[in-house]
């Protein structure tokens, strides 16, 4: 039937590789046994993915230069990134170890110019706290 000659040629694929794998006792008296895989470390295998995406820009505000001061610093975000992945994004793009990340959403507002009435956007802000003696030179 040419409805299932795909399983046949399947299996015909899976001998021939079982054929190829089989040795004879001749060829593995010569080789030398397998090591085992050593065990990495976490720092050495530590892959940290950032987004340039999650940062859209600093937040510049009076409080913010204030906290500056404090090794905080403010940022506007997407609001679709969490805590860790903002952390990861400021350690990549700045180079600095993140203490802590608290994250604010600001609601959109009213706004009115003349009779015309709209909404100011809503967005997201995050405050991060960096370690001490670690600076980000945002201006």
């Amino acid at each position: 039937m040419a409805l299932l000659d795909f399983l046949k040629k399947k299996k015909e694929a899976e001998k021939a590789k079982g054929a190829k794998r089989t040795l004879t006792p001749s060829d593995s008296e010569g080789k030398k046994p397998a090591k085992k895989p050593e065990k990495v470390s976490a720092a050495k295998n530590k892959n940290i993915k950032f987004s340039y995406e999650a940062i859209k820009q600093p937040h510049i505000s009076e409080k913010g230069s204030y906290l500056a001061e404090k090794d905080q610093y403010i940022f506007e975000v997407s609001p679709n990134y969490n805590k860790q992945e903002i952390k990861n994004a400021v350690e990549g793009i700045y180079g600095v170890n993140v203490l802590s990340v608290n994250s604010v959403k600001i609601p959109a507002k009213r706004r009115r110019l003349g009779k015309t009435e709209g909404f100011r956007r809503a967005y997201k802000k995050a405050i991060v706290k960096i370690k001490n003696g670690q600076k980000i030179e945002i201006l």
